[in-house]
């Protein structure tokens, strides 16, 4: 089969993934027949499916993609009839999507999720649930699912994203019920063309975007649009050459938990004021005249939830911003590891930082550049751990300036 049919369409929204394309493209096609109880060959379509893949693969987009596919009047994901347009928007009442916004996903949540897939569809074909970030299920929502994706419904298709299949991310009981589907690190020539020709970024912006974004769609297209985000990464890889006396490690320090503190206030200041406005609307709390007292104080009492979610949502954005700058750290240490072992065609993941990179390489050790790296990994395991992240960074940032 060639590649060409499945880059048509909804496909053309997973950039580098044709492998997974055609799977999916298949699988929808499969499922257009059980809808009009045509044979189908076994395993060509399943109930459960796992979407994995490095950050920035485009998990999510893919599991959308496909779910576009399978309300697709046509169900080969045309992008034009009102199952994929309605999917793609976010609004297809029979398609259900779980983005975590705070630091994990709860059992409450995810019962009232399975209780809702178990109903027949409404206006589409299948009735389909996406789970992003699967690997945040907590131990009793995990276990609300696997009761769902044991025993599925008619008519109901269970779509999670996760970083791997390994145990760590899903449980080994829900994995062995899913088809899974591994995406790769996109090209930087497929990333640079998405950006030029989906988001109209000017060609030699988009070229170096894609190649300093080690495979990220999403932070590719941050970094060209953004200017605030490519002064944040600036200031991340000055710190390897930059720590030179001990003061120096509280000032990177808080230079990285500063800009990720920015950065997830930037981001949530405005969602966080309109959701906080249209709440206290729709509860009559900016109402005026008799008997609007008894509504006020349940608006008020409901903004007290909303600002709560509000608040775990900003503490995951932060970290994911810290944990994204963190992989900018090290990406440089990798890239001056790679110089110093003058490993020949090795493509660098900051070639924009090329001369930086080759005098780290010249002045350190081979095993300092790999304590360095390590203290790197450690940092972004510790916070996931939840320690603290100033604590985690400050010891990061020491073991950094000792090598």
């Amino acid at each position: 089969m060639t590649e060409a049919p499945v880059l048509i369409g909804v496909w053309k929204q997973l950039v580098g993934q044709e492998p997974a394309a055609r799977t999916l493209s298949s699988a929808s096609a499969a499922a257009a027949r059980i809808i009009e109880n045509q044979p189908v060959a076994p395993g060509a379509m399943t109930h459960a499916w796992l979407v994995t893949g490095p950050p920035g693969s485009g998990r999510s987009t893919a599991a959308r993609v496909f779910a576009a596919a399978l309300q697709c009047s046509t169900g080969t994901g045309c992008g034009e009839c009102p199952g994929c347009r309605t999917v793609m928007a976010g609004t297809h009442a029979d398609v259900k999507l779980v983005a975590p916004e705070g630091l994990s996903i709860s059992v409450a949540e995810m019962r009232s999720l399975v209780q809702a897939a178990a109903r027949r569809p409404t206006t589409g074909r299948w009735q389909v649930v996406i789970i992003e970030d699967a690997d945040r299920l907590t131990e009793g929502a995990s276990n609300a699912l696997l009761k769902a994706v044991e025993e599925p419904p008619d008519r109901t298709v269970f779509l999670l994203c996760a970083p791997s299949d390994h145990p760590d991310d899903v449980s080994v009981t829900i994995r062995s019920r899913c088809r899974l589907v591994t995406l790769r690190t996109p090209p930087a020539e497929a990333i640079a063309q998405v950006l030029v020709e989906r988001d109209g970024i000017d060609p030699e912006r988009a070229r170096w975007a894609a190649s300093v974004s080690s495979g990220h769609v999403g932070r590719a297209r941050r970094l060209a649009t953004d200017e605030a985000a490519r002064q944040r990464r600036s200031t991340v890889l000055r710190i390897p050459l930059g720590l030179r006396r001990p003061s120096d490690v509280f000032t990177c320090a808080d230079q990285l938990i500063s800009a990720a503190e920015a950065d997830a206030g930037e981001e949530s200041k405005v969602r966080d004021e309109a959701e906080r406005s249209e709440l206290r609307t729709a509860m009559g709390g900016d109402g005026t005249g008799k008997g609007v007292a008894g509504a006020k104080r349940a608006a008020e009492a409901a903004v007290k939830q909303l600002e709560k979610r509000q608040k775990s949502r900003a503490t995951r954005t932060q970290r994911d911003t810290l944990d994204l700058a963190l992989v900018d750290l090290a990406a440089f240490y990798r890239d001056v590891l790679v110089t110093k072992s003058g490993a020949a065609g090795a493509t660098l993941n900051h070639p924009d930082h090329a001369s930086e990179i080759s005098q780290a390489a010249s002045a350190w050790a081979p095993d300092s550049i790999l304590r360095r790296l390590e203290a790197v990994l450690e940092c972004r395991e510790a916070i996931d751990l939840n320690v603290k992240p100033r604590i985690a960074v400050e010891a990061m940032v020491t073991t950094l300036r000792q090598g």
